[in-house]
Formats: C-alpha cells, structure tokens, sequence
C-alpha cells in the first residue's frame, strides 16, 4: 500500500478537500501512473452530490486521467516505465461475459468496475484521478499517443469516448445528417468527432451564445432549441440527434426532428425521469436510445482517431485548490470547454 495526496468529498454535497488515500501495491497485471491532469466531468458532480443515488463516501471523483507510467507489475507486457497512458470511467469488469468477450467491457453483464464510487472485485473503493497516483490493471489502461498533449487527452477518455462510441455505432459519416445537443464539456466533442468522421454537422444549443464556437470546432449549421421556430424548420432533418445534455428535455418535439428510420441517442443522464408519448417514435419507426463510454479496444481507437485528426479538448487548465469554484461553474455553464485539473498541484 501507497499513501498518495488526493482531493475528496468527505460526504454527500461537502466541498472536496484535501486528504490522503491507500493505493494498492503494484500487482503482477498492474501498472502505477503517475497523474498529471484529471478532467472534471458533469458525472463527478451527479456523483458526490448523490444526484444519482446513494453514494460511497469518503469520495475521490474523476475518470478522465492522463498520466505516465512510473511502475509495472511483473506480468505486464503493453506498458513500460515512461509510457504516457489514460484511465476512463472503468477499471475492471467480469472479463467472461458474452459483453466482455465482445470487448463491450462497459456493459459488463456482472456491472463494470467504476474508477471511483465503486467497490472492486475485492470489495475495496475505488478511488479517482482526483489524486496525484493511481495503480490500474494494464487491461484496462490505454496508450496515449504522441501527437496529443496530456492535458487536452484527458477528457478524451469520457467526453472523447462518450461522444465516439455512439457516433460510430450508428454510423455518422458522409451522407449523414447528425445534430449534437448540447455545446458542453460532451457536446464540443462531439461536434469535433462528427465533423472528422465526415457527417453534416448541426448544434442544437439553448441559446445561440456559443455559435461562433461551434461553427469553429467543425459545426455546419447552429440554432437555438429556445426558438419554436427551429422545431418547425428542422422538423424530419437529421439521421442522427445525440443528446448531452443532463437536464429533462421535451422528447417528443426532439424526436420530430429526426428522418424516418432516425435515432436519438442519449449520453447525458438527467437526475429526474423524463416522459415520452410513444407515437413519436412510432411514427417514422424512430429509436430512442441510449449509449455510455466504450470498451477499452474502442476507447484506443478514439484516442488514436482524435490524434490523426488533431482532436483535443477544449480545456481551461485549473489548479486543486479551485475544483469546488469549478463544480459550480459547470452547473451554469460557465466553462468552455472542460476543466482540468493539474495534479501537480494537489
């Protein structure tokens, strides 16, 4: 056991503090990363406020971490002392599911392994990147390639992948219409990645605040979902909607944007249940869906994706002592695009 610095809530709602955790000893499969930057997702905030239920406290948030390897157990064979690598939302799964054998390790029928508010396989919390170490199985750590700074990689590894994974399923590329709802810490990616993948980009943003922004990061067409006129206008448009946002939405006008045969797929989960009158989907045979990260082969092909395309987050670098400032920032949308944080500073 390692005793590291770490910033954690001590209960639900309390401001994160300063503390000191137990990392495990490096095992045979295990690699120790040294942190450098850890992204502050909206998650993290629905978690340590138990905005989806009951939590385990103390907590150390954080699953977008880019670091670099300063140990490896005996039996490790993809990584080396140096190598920069990335931890996401998971760090362990069943690994025989009919799921993982599919390397769908985030829909692991026996429930993954959360970096944080989780109990691993041994029945010990896990613990975030809030934290200046952590020790990963090798399985479920990935290569940060070269060609991305540490700092813009590591929201790639929930925003990225978040963003990635449903778009490639449902094949957004050329020929596609595909609309991003929400310009957020998830929605400026998912912009990025669309727009890479080759589809007809459009925001749909409450207001039209960041449209300059969006059009920049790759977005063909911008309008305001606070305007009735742009459900009239784009009524039946898109292939694709892919929600981010975290907040109830009126499902029924969204689904009337989309093509027959469309879907609207969710990655943003709101704390409150939403409605939906089934005729919307019904009518157009359209899906309703919903999507989380990816596996860890999809995750390095994103990070691999993002780096031959030049595709970083958009981040405001901060340091430990201003993530409680950064919690309530993210709730009024005052941040563009993704906080994150330089561990140096714990």
């Amino acid at each position: 056991m390692t005793t590291v610095a770490a910033y954690a809530a001590p209960a639900a709602k309390a401001p994160l503090e300063r503390t000191t955790i137990e990392r495990r000893a490096v095992r045979e499969n295990d690699v120790l990363i040294e942190i450098k930057f850890a992204g502050i997702c909206h998650s993290d905030i629905h978690q340590a406020r138990e905005g989806w239920g009951e939590a385990l406290f103390p907590m150390v948030p954080g699953h977008e971490i880019a670091g670099v390897v300063t140990e490896v157990g005996p039996a490790v064979t993809k990584f080396a002392v140096g190598d920069r690598v990335g931890v996401g939302c998971m760090v362990d799964s069943c690994r025989v599911c009919e799921n993982c054998a599919a390397g769908l390790e985030q829909y692991c029928t026996d429930g993954n392994t959360g970096t944080y508010n989780a109990l691993d396989r041994n029945g010990e919390p896990t613990y975030g990147g809030y934290s200046t170490h952590i020790v990963v199985d090798e399985a479920f750590t990935v290569r940060i390639p070269d060609g991305l700074a540490l700092d813009e990689a590591a929201p790639l590894l929930c925003a990225g992948i978040t963003t990635y994974s449903p778009l490639r399923h449902w094949n957004a590329g050329p020929g596609k219409k595909v609309a991003i709802l929400g310009m957020g810490g998830l929605g400026h990616m998912g912009v990025k990645i669309a727009h890479a993948l080759g589809a007809e980009v459009t925001v749909l943003s409450q207001s039209l605040r960041k449209r300059d922004d969006g059009l920049k990061l790759g977005a063909d067409h911008y309008y305001a979902t606070s305007d009735p006129e742009t459900f009239t206008e784009l009524r039946g448009t898109f292939d694709l909607i892919l929600s981010t946002v975290s907040a109830p939405l009126d499902l029924d006008a969204h689904l009337s944007l989309l093509r027959s045969d469309g879907a609207f797929v969710n990655v943003g989960a709101p704390e409150e249940p939403v409605s939906l009158n089934l005729f919307s989907v019904i009518g157009g045979r359209k899906t309703l869906a919903g999507s989380g990260i990816g596996g860890i082969e999809e995750t390095q092909e994103m990070l691999d994706f993002c780096a031959a395309h030049g595709l970083g987050a958009e981040i405001e670098l901060i340091s430990a002592a201003e993530i409680n400032e950064a919690y309530e920032r993210v709730l009024t949308s005052d941040v563009r695009y993704r906080f994150v944080i330089d561990t140096a500073t714990i």
